[in-house]
């Protein structure tokens, strides 16, 4: 995959504003074609299998101009326009919103949005009117009529935008198609929520291969939302960027961990029954799914006391390429049954692999993770098990899960973990939300129409 700029710097193109739509329009039309541009990045089911999933993005070269230097530009000759990551795109139209079963891209910002006390079914009608316009824009590179820097959304950099609803709005919409499982999870003894993370009526899932991209897209479509809604929260996270490791690799955490190798995979007809509950749920809606997001605490300070030995056998993985401790691969089924030369499991009771696995084929979730570091404010000593502040770092997960149904799907598997998961020693959720997911949208509708009908 090129990484470098194309040879010259191309004329500006002239922008493209696009207008938002004026009126209702008949949903009863024929569907948008899914089909997917050949540049697109895809999940590849062989190469996970050698060497596993994807937590792949861009960043580019801090760019100076060839007059700057004097003449052409130094990495002239590697890509063209045409090919180079910043032109590549996601479609935003389709049975089905983006970001989900999208290839992770480098960056995300989720935005969590707090309704104003007067919004109505109208008002959320209008604003989700004009979110998906300005989004759909955004996605292909072009500028919506309110972009003030038209010249920043010129390099979408695979650029999505995922809406989520919290129960308010789904009551505000279509108060008889709340589903069940949409509110607060229960207690976990290993939580320690705070509010600054909490619930929130509306979420913008934004993920890019850009982070200039992302910020200017998170700008313009804030300032679409300020007569509406205020923002809760914003949660930045990101993963490995384009040229950083192999295509296909899974990405690691901040424990040095390998993370999200035991995902089923979209193209998958599992991915179709865990996400979107096809032969096995009821979704809420047709295309529609869940989002679970957690945001998960790391103590570094913690982890770096325990030695190599002990931080596998808390996982029952190896940490250099994750396979599992009974295994030679990534991808190799854990033996949970194996047993070492003194008669002890070789993968722990205790350890993340077993208590995260369950018999019920029904508890399982996709998972779409992103990192996050912040800046450090108290620096001093050492923070403690169980802190969530102090030490040398603030650091941690944005643990986005997706699945049909969270109550029977997600929270089993976070009971286990609850119980007994050698991980909590290191790692504290201290945010909770869900979100209903609710379909995309064809060319002239928004997200959420179907809702209205």
């Amino acid at each position: 995959m090129p990484t470098d700029p194309a040879s010259t710097d191309p004329a500006p193109p002239d922008p493209a504003p696009r207008g938002r739509a004026a009126a209702e329009t008949d949903l009863s039309g024929p569907a948008p074609s899914d089909a997917a541009p050949t540049d697109r990045p895809a999940w590849n089911r062989r190469s996970l299998l050698t060497g596993a999933v994807a937590g792949a993005g861009v960043t580019g070269l801090g760019a100076v101009s060839a007059a700057a230097l004097g003449g052409q530009a130094p990495w002239s000759g590697a890509a063209t326009d045409e090919t180079r990551p910043g032109q590549r795109t996601e479609p935003f139209h389709g049975a089905r919103q983006a970001g989900v079963a999208t290839l992770p891209q480098a960056f995300c910002a989720f935005v969590g949005l707090k309704l104003d006390a007067a919004a109505t079914r109208d008002s959320l009608r209008r604003l989700l009117r004009v979110l998906t316009d300005d989004a759909a824009a955004l996605t292909s590179g072009q500028a919506p009529v309110n972009d003030q820097e038209p010249w920043l959304a010129e390099n979408p950099s695979r650029l999505t935008v995922t809406v989520g609803f919290g129960p308010r709005t789904v009551k505000l919409i279509a108060p008889s198609r709340v589903p069940q499982w949409l509110r607060p999870l229960p207690a976990f003894g290993v939580d320690r929520l705070q509010e600054a993370w909490g619930q929130a009526d509306l979420l913008l899932q934004l993920c890019c291969d850009d982070k200039l991209t992302l910020a200017h897209a998170q700008r313009v479509l804030l300032k679409d939302v300020r007569s509406f809604a205020s923002v809760q929260w914003v949660q930045d996270g990101f993963r490995n960027t384009v040229g950083a490791t192999p295509d296909g690799q899974t990405m690691r955490n901040l424990f040095g961990q390998v993370d999200g190798t035991s995902n089923p995979y979209p193209g998958e007809a599992d991915h179709e029954k865990v996400v979107y509950g096809q032969s096995g749920f009821t979704p809420w809606v047709q295309d529609g799914t869940s989002l679970v997001l957690r945001r998960i605490h790391m103590n570094l300070d913690t982890w770096d006391e325990a030695d190599t030995p002990a931080r596998e056998d808390a996982v029952g993985r190896r940490l250099s390429d994750g396979a599992p401790l009974t295994g030679q691969q990534e991808h190799d089924e854990p033996d949970l049954d194996a047993v070492g030369p003194l008669g002890f499991p070789v993968i722990s009771s205790y350890s993340h692999v077993r208590r995260s696995r369950s018999p019920n084929p029904d508890e399982k979730i996709f998972r779409r993770v992103y990192n996050y570091d912040l800046a450090v404010h108290d620096a001093s000593g050492r923070s403690r098990s169980g802190d969530v502040s102090g030490g040398v770092s603030t650091t941690g997960l944005i643990f986005a899960s997706y699945q049909a149904d969270p109550v029977k799907q997600f929270v089993p598997i976070q009971r286990r973990l609850d119980e007994l998961d050698m991980l909590n020693t290191w790692t504290v959720p201290i945010g909770s939300a869900v979100f209903a997911i609710p379909p995309g949208c064809r060319e002239g509708g928004f997200v959420g129409d179907v809702l209205f009908t």
